[in-house]
């Protein structure tokens, strides 16, 4: 019992030093595990001369997942292990972000970024199919809802960007005021900032995970700048566009977002006559990260209830 003991602490130790000693291998080993634990597989297509990145597994209708800003294809990885038994789930890659390529000069308004997913989801050969966003990406999921009702079958927003009329957010004050930015860093080693600021049950991650995340973050930074400014310039309202569109659409937000404030739950509720609201207690920005059982259930039963 004792060597057994000797030799746990010993492997414990070898995979602790492997982490911090060479970060780049332990991150891509640790994240492709994740995703293989999950049931997904990591692909990429070419589209448009774009090359984008995204995960896929499962079996069963279209179930099509967009990140928000700043975050990439692997935000929905865990809450993803608890839907590929019931859905083909394609999680991927908004080009300017993750794996995708980087096109420096292309717009990113949100209907310049919706165009593309539409792109996107022809190359994948996606005709009719569920429709999840968070964030920026409940945004451009609302919005492609909108320009491409005939598509989407179902929506699921987490804290969707774009909603007219919500309380103004600890994020929107701060960038008012002083220009502060809360999801964008300079420096790798302040990205457990962002991590901090958007959950406030952040899941652990080791050293090696965070640390690539801050280096690319870093390298980003420029880039993600220009984005945040042209989605706060060109800011647009998705209420005209889904005001009493028939689509089913779930709305998952918790109480304690501080980049995008709960109240535009209520205000969907009121435009989209066949939505569900779910305000989430102690939960903030990224409930399929804080809750990924309890948010994949929360998915499921609303398509039970259709």
């Amino acid at each position: 019992m004792k060597k057994l003991l000797i030799l746990l602490i010993l492997l414990i130790a070898g995979i602790v030093a492997f982490d911090m000693l060479f970060p780049a291998q332990a991150a891509h080993y640790g994240v492709a595990l994740e995703r293989w634990r999950n049931g997904l597989e990591s692909k990429s297509i070419d589209v448009d001369g774009m090359q984008i990145a995204y995960n896929e597994g499962g079996q069963g209708e279209p179930l099509l997942l967009i990140h928000g800003f700043g975050a990439d294809k692997d935000n929905w990885t865990r809450v993803a292990g608890h839907l590929t038994p019931h859905y083909r789930v394609i999680a991927i890659d908004l080009p300017g972000f993750g794996q995708s390529s980087r096109i420096p000069n292309a717009e990113f308004d949100i209907v310049s970024q919706t165009r593309r997913v539409h792109q996107i989801a022809s190359a994948l050969g996606l005709e009719r199919f569920h429709l999840g966003g968070s964030s920026m990406g409940g945004n451009i999921s609302l919005t492609y809802a909108g320009l491409y009702p005939d598509q989407v079958m179902s929506l699921w927003v987490l804290a969707p960007a774009g909603v007219e009329g919500s309380e103004i957010s600890e994020l929107r004050q701060r960038y008012a005021q002083t220009g502060e930015n809360a999801l964008i860093v300079k420096q790798a080693e302040d990205f457990p900032s962002i991590m901090q600021f958007t959950m406030s049950k952040p899941p652990f991650l080791p050293y090696s995970v965070k640390h690539q995340l801050g280096l690319r973050a870093a390298a980003d930074h420029d880039l993600h700048k220009r984005i945040f400014e042209t989605l706060n310039r060109d800011a647009q309202s998705v209420n005209a566009l889904i005001k009493d569109s028939p689509i089913p659409a779930l709305v998952v937000w918790g109480d304690q977002d501080r980049a995008l404030h709960y109240s535009g739950a209520e205000i969907l509720k009121s435009l989209m006559p066949n939505a569900k609201i779910i305000v989430r207690p102690g939960i903030g920005h990224l409930p399929m990260i804080e809750e990924p059982q309890r948010s994949a259930q929360d998915w499921l039963s609303f398509q039970s209830s259709q």
